[in-house]
């Protein structure tokens, strides 16, 4: 098999464009001493977390793939030291290209402030969008050429490059939910007791959880987003590997390397078009900036999408998939399927989440009554906000099979996922934005930067909602193919819903995120009421805190939300790594295609509404803020206050937790399969 040239070449782009991006935001200005003493305790706290995240995941990574390497002994299948390799490889391209976004993240903080101080809102979101970027080109970068390093040395082996989709789906798990934990937990402790106890301002340099607070918006929107999408963008292109791997069998071996390549290209299309939507943001960006960042979004798509024709008109060939002939052009329509169901769930994830529309303002309205009507409205906008996404998504499914096959719906989950570098760009941006408006706050600089630092958060949250439809939806996508890959690696052609075991297997897999939600949830809680407990008595036992004379311990609070994390983390991740190998072992491997499939529809839903649910939420208290039904202080905004720390750990924490968890089922399944079969 020849070497994926394009691909790599593409790869390589990505990673030049990190290290020039890395380059440029560590040229600015980091600001005065005391900003650069907030910025540097984040950093510190970050740093620290992911250090002792990784020595768990790691230890999950030695055991798994000692006991992947000795699977042959056991049992006759193609698995072993190659597919042990290939798992190893996708586990360190996922932490690696965490670690690099999350280091660049937290130095950018303090130059977004100090750009916002010298150079406005440009400046400001010039440094914000830079340092965002660098984690998500580091996401396509490092994952595509590690994919094609594997690709090519294993010769394409659906087999063992599966492995590869496995290691950077269990990083995505842990990193997703443990930093979920960390920052929700610090954000409730900090809002509870010091907005609403205390009375004192958001970020204010007397609360102790609000460095806390700021690393977790690091470890989990930036270290813990990219993880998750790193993982989509990864399997969607495997599963198209997988399932072309087995089309292969009914027409020629050139035809299968064709379907085999092209989603790389495809790839390598997305990566180019991303870093022009990346320039086009900092050239734009002047006085709107979610018109420039959005802009860039549709600019990156709309290239792909045209890049791709050629690609497929030029490279692509018909195949046969299950005795039906598919056009060599039918892989481009359901990559574009892939493209405007994506933009549909971004825009309606935008339309329930954004203080422009009637839903958050709305929300914002009833919360005149308190807080239950705020919590009770904003489950409600989540629930309505399902709808036209799943709507779109089975549209798309349904076009993609029809003029492409199940290939066809593997690409368009990747259609979906090709600006995967731009998506999680713009995504990231909003906590930097945040930690920004923190260290104003904290160095107690002018209001007016304080004012275009909220600014740019308040767009960060509309764009980190987006980014979460764009997470959930690739979720079902690429959980789709996977499970269709599962299912023709398995031998399963029917999954029988009269067969017992499938329909136990249904029950169990629909049952199994809500149970992994209620973990999260009770993890979040036990690490916010250990916070409260610690704020709580540091200000009432630190003489002076109060009144300003002495600084807080930030340190506790975040070795507090570092434990809670990595404790809360530990037993979900483990029974969303054993629960698919022991309903297969037990029940065989039907039933574990009806779990996946349970899994996958309820937890699409769940994923979408809580995701939803908490970004209407958050932006309902924002818009308060801005000064609308009484502002600042009223009864109003406390009740939006507790309303936004319900909602932070359904958008924060579980509800991208979900999207990963059914993934990495569906992952495990695919490289188990041999095991499986009776």
């Amino acid at each position: 098999m020849a070497i994926p040239i394009i691909p790599i070449a593409a790869s390589l782009l990505a990673i030049a464009f990190v290290i020039y991006l890395s380059l440029d935001v560590m040229k600015k200005d980091p600001g005065n001493s005391r900003m650069v003493e907030i910025s540097k305790a984040v950093q510190e706290g970050a740093k620290a977390f992911l250090k002792r995240e990784f020595i768990y995941i790691g230890s999950f990574v030695v055991v798994i793939s000692i006991l992947i390497a000795l699977a042959p002994l056991f049992a006759e299948v193609e698995l072993g030291w190659r597919t042990s390799v290939a798992f190893i490889t996708g586990a360190c391209a996922s932490a690696l290209a965490g670690y690099i976004g999350m280091s660049i993240a937290t130095r950018s903080n303090s130059r977004t402030t100090q750009g916002a101080l010298s150079g406005g809102l440009r400046g400001a979101l010039s440094v914000a969008v830079s340092g965002g970027a660098v984690m998500g080109m580091s996401v396509v970068g490092i994952s595509l050429l590690g994919l094609c390093i594997m690709f090519y040395i294993f010769q394409g082996n659906p087999i063992i490059i599966n492995g590869y989709a496995m290691g950077a789906s269990l990083v995505a798990l842990f990193a997703r939910s443990g930093g979920g934990i960390f920052t929700k937990g610090a954000d409730m402790g900090a809002d509870l007791v010091g907005k609403v106890e205390a009375g004192i301002p958001e970020d204010d340099p007397r609360n102790p959880a609000v460095i806390a607070d700021n690393v977790g918006d690091n470890v989990g929107d930036v270290a813990g987003l990219g993880a998750d999408l790193l993982e989509s963008y990864v399997e969607s292109i495997i599963a198209a590997i997988a399932i072309a791997a087995f089309i292969g069998f009914a027409t020629s071996d050139e035809i299968k390397n064709t379907l085999q390549m092209l989603p790389l290209y495809i790839a390598s299309a997305g990566i180019v078009s991303s870093i022009i939507g990346v320039l086009f943001v900092r050239i734009a960006g002047r006085t709107n900036p979610q018109g420039s960042l959005m802009g860039g979004t549709y600019v990156s798509a709309a290239l792909t999408a045209i890049v791709t024709y050629f690609i497929v008109k030029f490279y692509g060939a018909a195949y046969t998939e299950d005795g039906t002939i598919y056009s060599a052009m039918g892989p481009f329509w359901a990559t574009i399927s892939g493209v405007l169901a994506g933009i549909i769930v971004g825009f309606f994830s935008e339309y329930f989440t954004s203080g422009k529309y009637r839903p958050v303002k709305r929300l914002a309205e009833d919360s005149k009554s308190g807080p239950a009507l705020t919590v009770t409205g904003g489950i409600s906008v989540g629930m309505a906000s399902t709808a036209v996404p799943v709507i779109a998504l089975a549209v798309a499914v349904m076009i993609a099979y029809h003029v492409a096959g199940i290939y066809g719906v593997a690409l368009a989950a990747f259609g979906m996922l090709a600006t995967t570098g731009m998506v999680v760009a713009v995504d990231s941006y909003g906590p930097i934005a945040d930690n920004a408006g923190g260290i104003a706050e904290m160095a107690e600089l002018d209001p007016k930067v304080r004012n275009i630092t909220d600014n740019l958060d308040a767009v960060g949250n509309t764009t980190a909602a987006i980014g979460k439809g764009f997470a959930i939806g690739s979720a079902a996508f690429a959980a789709l193919g996977l499970l269709v890959a599962y299912m023709k690696a398995a031998n399963v052609d029917v999954a029988d819903i009269k067969d017992p075991k499938v329909l136990a297997g249904l029950l169990i897999g629909g049952m199994f995120p809500f149970l992994i939600s209620s973990m999260l949830f009770k993890a979040v809680s036990k690490a916010a009421f250990r916070m409260i407990e610690e704020v709580r008595r540091q200000f009432k036992e630190i003489p002076g805190l109060m009144e300003g004379k002495v600084l807080p311990d930030s340190a506790r609070c975040v070795d507090i939300s570092t434990t809670g994390a990595i404790q809360g983390m530990l037993v979900p991740g483990s029974l969303a790594i054993v629960t698919p190998v022991i309903i297969g072992k037990l029940l065989g491997p039907h039933a574990l295609a009806g779990l996946l499939v349970g899994a996958l529809v309820t937890g699409v839903m769940l994923g979408i509404q809580m995701a939803n649910s908490g970004g209407a939420m958050d932006n309902a208290k924002k818009y308060i803020e801005d000064g609308h039904f009484g502002g600042k202080g009223s009864e109003t905004h406390k009740a939006t206050v507790i309303g936004d720390t319900v909602g932070d750990p359904l958008k924060d924490t579980v509800g991208p937790s979900i999207n990963i968890l059914i993934k990495l089922m569906a992952v495990i399944s695919l490289v188990l399969a041999p095991l499986f079969i009776q």
